[in-house]
């Protein structure tokens, strides 16, 4: 139950929901989605490696930069289901 709990703490902040669901289109390079959002690259960092540490995401270090990808696309399910409540 543990990693259940990660998993929506990670999802529960807006603007984790909203890399969530950026990513959702397809690996991107940390520079794209540092263009997505309006704070600094350290608090995007942050905010990334809580998705890793939930297993949401993965990252791979390509020269100069890091891109990001969903570990289980199952997540967006997830995402879908919530959506649905509204």
């Amino acid at each position: 139950m543990e990693n259940e709990v990660k998993i929506l703490k990670a999802l529960a902040h807006p603007i984790r929901l909203k890399i969530v669901k950026r990513l959702s289109l397809g690996e991107l390079c940390v520079c794209k989605l540092n263009e997505d959002v309006e704070f600094s690259q350290s608090n995007l960092s942050q905010h990334l490696k809580i998705l890793k540490e939930a297993n949401i995401l993965k990252s791979e270090k390509r020269g100069m930069w890091t891109h990001y990808s969903i570990v289980d696309y199952k997540v967006l399910d997830i995402l879908s289901t919530l959506e649905e409540l509204k």
